[in-house]
């Protein structure tokens, strides 16, 4: 689209259509936010109360809002599909399409809470797929100088999402006795999600899924590694989601990366992060805050000037420590949150209280933006490896889904029986989730991600000592050894590894441990060479 323009990052050219690439998929992220930001304010709407939450129970509520959250865990499941079958930018299309639908049954409501909570699940059957898609061709597409970034984008959108809906319940507010009201305000994420829809199918296909289908032609310039191992990886067929738990085609760690990625998407919504954007109208309204839905801006407000900082943080700090940190972070502020929550109840008629516990939401807010709200997607984006992304992305976007469903779907419960303690669970969650990262969770920061691959296969390679990995061949991450790919794309032994299976493991520096069942057992770097003169 843009031709030849490019600008220099880190010395290398990036392309305008990278760029473009990222404004454009990243409105999957605004219409996730979008829905977390309305739905907070609608609940306190006096007609939508009316028609919908007659009863009043908790019970009605917490369906009412987490079945969108079960529309996304399937979605997200049937994503794993379309991306493969369909193509990335068809099954983002067609995830746009579905969401479109499912607003529009919201929309025509009248006074079931069933109907326009099936509305709210066929909605999130939509959003479901667009959460596989998006971070998926976002990783696959954009160049590694600028991959953390151009994911982190995601998140980004989806914090100018919440704000946005934020701003638009607060400006209708004085109309909450007319049904139009709460009708406006879901019937425009149909009109935010058009941009994607038709956006989309301006924007070059994922050159990978290209490379795998065998239309390399508009790939054929790019870089080596990748083209050699789509090579390979198309001999061995398409993956099964058996594939994701089992060691059949001996792609290095599949089970182990299959359940990190669920394990660190479903804390990312056990962080708490959706307690304060789902209730945290109501929440604060019960902490005698006079404007809740100002209150709701204001974190909004927070959550999108620090997820600025997010885009830097990803690419320059890496992965894991800004994980860890966090998470560390957040679990600090909860802990102060639900404890000043705690001694509030004894004197309500303060208003200090209330305004401690907003600061202190705001802190934790300020970190999610930063750390887990994009690197959680940026992780699930490069973690994978290409035969069986589709299907663990899916996966991982499935756990995130659960966690979300099960937040909203346990949060006015809590409240209601233990009401601000509920703080203190979160808080053990996220230690938890800091826990995870250091144990499990490789530094993957500017590495292609087939070298992401070949740095999972190394056995005595720990996460915590991951982040001073260089690939063989390089000088460091970002500079190859020029001599060394001087007649050779790549080690073969590492490729084969990686895709056919007829090489098992790598050490430390790159040396390749034989497999057993691989009798003439795997050549040496000098014979690779010789082998690729003679194929010339």
């Amino acid at each position: 689209m843009f031709g030849n323009k490019s600008i220099k990052v880190k010395g290398t050219d990036c392309g305008f259509d990278a760029f473009f690439l990222a404004i454009i998929t990243s409105i999957g992220g605004f219409l996730f936010g979008y829905d977390i930001g309305q739905i907070s304010g609608v609940l306190l709407y006096n007609d939508f109360n009316y028609r919908f939450l007659w009863g009043g129970t908790a019970t009605v509520k917490s369906l009412l809002v987490s079945f969108m959250g079960v529309g996304c865990l399937f979605g997200s499941l049937i994503g794993a599909y379309t991306s493969d079958f369909l193509g990335r930018r068809k099954s983002i299309a067609l995830g746009v399409a579905v969401y479109i639908a499912g607003d529009i049954v919201q929309v025509t409501a009248k006074e079931s809470w069933i109907h326009i909570t099936t509305g709210r699940f066929v909605s999130g059957l939509g959003m479901g797929t667009l959460s596989v898609g998006v971070p998926m061709f976002q990783a696959e597409c954009a160049p590694r100088e600028i991959r953390g970034a151009v994911v982190a984008s995601y998140q980004l959108l989806i914090t100018i999402g919440i704000l946005f809906g934020n701003i638009v319940c607060y400006n209708l507010r004085g109309f909450q006795n007319d049904s139009y009201s709460w009708r406006i305000i879901i019937g425009m994420g149909a009109v935010f999600s058009l941009p994607l829809g038709l956006g989309i199918l301006f924007v070059p296909e994922s050159p990978r899924w290209l490379a795998g289908r065998d239309n390399n032609v508009i790939v054929e310039n790019d870089m080596h590694e990748m083209k050699e191992v789509l090579s390979l990886e198309r001999q061995t067929g398409r993956a099964s989601w058996f594939e994701c738990f089992f060691r059949r085609a001996k792609v290095p760690k599949t089970r182990y990366r299959t359940f990190l990625g669920m394990g660190i998407h479903f804390l990312q919504q056990w962080t708490g992060i959706n307690y304060f954007f789902y209730y945290g109208a109501t929440v604060f309204a019960s902490a005698k805050i006079k404007d809740p839905l100002m209150t709701q801006l204001i974190l909004g407000s927070v959550n999108v000037a620090t997820s600025f900082l997010g885009v830097y943080v990803v690419d320059k700090l890496g992965r894991r420590w800004p994980l860890i940190l966090g998470a560390a972070w957040q679990a600090l502020w909860l802990l102060i949150f639900a404890s000043i929550g705690a001694v509030s109840r004894r004197d309500e008629s303060s208003t200090a209280f209330g305004i401690a516990m907003i600061v202190a939401a705001c802190m934790f807010i300020a970190s999610f933006a930063a750390t887990w709200g994009p690197i959680a997607w940026v992780v699930m984006g490069e973690t994978f490896a290409l035969r069986t992304r589709a299907k663990q992305a899916s996966l991982a976007t499935a756990a995130n889904w659960m966690g979300n469903f099960l937040i909203g779907l346990l949060t006015p419960h809590a409240d209601g029986a233990i009401s601000y303690s509920f703080g203190f669970i979160l808080a053990g969650m996220n230690l938890i989730a800091a826990a995870v990262v250091w144990l499990f969770l490789y530094e993957s920061s500017l590495l292609s991600l087939e070298n992401v691959d070949i740095m999972y296969s190394i056995q005595d390679l720990s996460p915590w000592e991951s982040a001073h990995w260089v690939p063989p061949g390089y000088l460091t991450r970002l500079t190859r050894d020029e001599q060394h790919f001087r007649g050779v794309d790549i080690k073969s032994a590492d490729l084969s590894e990686l895709t056919q299976g007829t090489v098992e493991m790598a050490n430390k520096d790159g040396s390749v441990v034989p497999d057993e069942n691989n009798v003439g057992g795997p050549k040496t770097e000098m014979e690779n060479k010789e082998d690729k003169r003679d194929m010339c």
